[in-house]
């Protein structure tokens, strides 16, 4: 079960701002704002194919194409990454087929004397950001639309995040996303480095309302500083 990170994050970034922040070639998919993603909903991301990189849709909780249905993602929206290029689920597509999963935040909940209580965590700038993912196709049947998903990778929290978290995701740096897409790039010890090294750690965090509980509540509120 690789069920480590909080599960939930926001992305309302519009598709303009999308272009200057990532590279993207191909974008034809709506961009929609969410504030409060959960797993097994489609996300957005970014992937390579043929040369270009294309802004598409996945579910989050990967389902590899030997899985016996889709259920098999509900568990697996995050990998460790210690263990990636190793565990039978993650390791072709770590080395094949990986994305950047646009972000503007995370949700994680802190443990306080009152129980826990979450809280929105973002880069120190405020800017968008790309958790290091990979995805996968899987088809019930060889004639049946592909099922697309991918899964956010993990690491140990830095100093940053300790308070909150003992894991935490992967956040890349922008001189890292051509790497970390580039589809021949098969060195498993050169990705090992990339998400080990060329990443952020500095985060900060704002407690929010108990509202994002509940993925019913998907407004701009859910970020707005608690009172």
């Amino acid at each position: 079960m690789e069920l480590e990170m909080c599960g939930r994050f926001v992305e309302f970034t519009s598709i303009k701002e999308l272009r200057e922040q990532f590279p993207i070639d191909v974008a034809n998919v709506d961009v929609l704002a969410s504030y409060n993603v959960a797993p097994i909903q489609e996300i957005l991301a970014i992937a390579r194919y043929k040369a270009e990189n294309h802004l598409v849709r996945f579910h989050w909780g990967l389902v590899p194409s030997w899985a016996k249905d889709v259920s098999f993602g509900n568990k697996r929206i995050n990998a460790r990454s210690e263990t990636i290029a190793t565990k039978p689920s993650f390791r072709n597509a770590f080395k094949r087929r990986r994305c950047l999963i646009p972000a503007d935040g995370f949700y994680e909940w802190k443990k306080t004397n009152s129980g826990k209580r979450p809280v929105f965590v973002t880069l120190p700038d405020g800017k968008p950001f790309a958790f290091a993912g990979i995805w996968e196709t899987w088809r019930a049947k060889e004639n049946e639309t592909a099922y697309r998903s991918c899964t956010i990778i993990t690491r140990e929290a830095s100093e940053s995040m300790k308070e909150i978290h003992h894991r935490m995701p992967v956040i890349l740096k922008q001189e890292a996303f051509d790497s970390w897409l580039d589809t021949k790039n098969q060195d498993v010890e050169r990705l090992q480095e990339i998400i080990k090294n060329q990443i952020h750690t500095e985060l900060i965090n704002v407690p929010v309302s108990m509202r994002v509980n509940s993925v019913r509540n998907n407004g701009p509120e859910n970020i707005r500083p608690a009172k």
